[in-house]
């Protein structure tokens, strides 16, 4: 079921995508890049198909022209409970954390693709050259987060440098992590307010009562056909029915 309670580990981080609200500006897509030093691989390896973003918006279409109603779906790592790119890693690169994330480690990755072969989403990312930026942008990585070498793979990691820090910073104060405390980028970034991060674990959470209020409208991509247990939680937009000539 949607709905109910992830089993692993105390704290188990998650992610609730309400598509009613996604317009599709991207601007979660611009704020992943700049946070997690995304490189931008060029015309000609776009042309071949070698795109480089931890989320991507998809779009979908309901209802025949004219009456047609346009969807858009923010598609990023899912971090499975579950995960089918953690069994095929022949490394140990792709693994689960503590707090319920599918993490990858770069050093360890020999880039074999067999987990980005194994991904149901198609959200991972192979590095096929060696990530360049010119020298008056380099200025602007972030220094908490690694770049990422050619022939290494790579995706979403929750922007876990910013709930790393959030947890160190909360220890050092002797205090919890409170809910709503930490963000990725993509949550910051959105303007529609239609990504929302938090503990799923944690029943008194703004993104736990968010998924419980809206029980109805949930549903996991993949949830009972590939057996993943993924922890992003998507809530079906309300149709309207005038715009679909109903």
């Amino acid at each position: 079921m949607a709905d109910e309670k992830p089993p692993w580990g105390v704290v188990q981080w998650g992610m609730v995508v309400d598509t009613d609200r996604c317009t599709g500006c991207k601007a979660c897509v611009v704020a992943c890049r700049s946070e997690n030093n995304i490189a931008t691989v060029g015309a000609e390896q776009s042309a071949m198909g070698r795109m480089m973003d931890w989320i991507r918006i998809e779009r979908m279409f309901h209802g025949e022209y004219p009456n047609v109603q346009t969807m858009f779906v923010p598609m990023l790592c899912q971090h499975c409970g579950s995960a089918p790119c953690e069994s095929v890693c022949p490394v140990f690169a792709a693994v689960g954390t503590h707090d319920g994330l599918n993490a990858q480690i770069y050093n360890r990755c020999v880039g074999t693709r067999l987990c980005a072969n194994n991904c149901p989403y198609h959200v991972r990312m192979y590095n096929f050259v060696q990530p360049k930026w010119p020298p008056s942008m380099e200025l602007l990585l972030n220094p908490d987060v690694s770049v990422r070498n050619e022939g290494v793979m790579e995706k979403c990691t929750m922007c876990v440098q910013r709930i790393r820090r959030a947890d160190l910073d909360a220890k050092v104060s002797k205090r919890p992590t409170e809910d709503g405390e930490l963000r990725p980028a993509c949550v910051q970034s959105c303007g529609a307010g239609c990504l929302t991060f938090g503990d799923l674990n944690d029943e008194e959470s703004t993104i736990s009562k968010l998924v419980k209020h809206h029980a109805h409208r949930n549903y996991r991509i993949g949830h009972v056909e590939y057996h993943t247990a993924p922890n992003v939680i998507y809530l079906r937009p309300e149709k309207n029915s005038e715009a679909l000539g109903a």
